[in-house]
């Protein structure tokens, strides 16, 4: 499991493990505020860096390493 902080996720670079129609490396593009400030941030939104696809995921879901790899391998 990858140790991770939230607020520090934004422009990370991750390697999905198994790609799926091309798309193997994501960048972290936007971090997604909670509308109450006081409450933790649970989303963030990856882009595909081959296709420019976006989608939004639990930022939890890039601490399972059997999904996710940090960095572009």
């Amino acid at each position: 499991m990858n140790p991770l902080n939230p607020k520090k996720l934004l422009l990370s670079k991750w390697t999905a493990v198994k790609p799926v129609a091309k798309q193997k490396h994501f960048l972290v593009s936007r971090v997604i505020q909670p509308e109450q400030l006081s409450d933790p941030i649970e989303l963030v939104e990856i882009e595909a860096v081959f296709s420019k696809a976006v989608q939004v995921i639990a930022w939890r879901e890039l601490q399972d390493d059997s999904v996710w790899r940090q960095g572009w391998v």
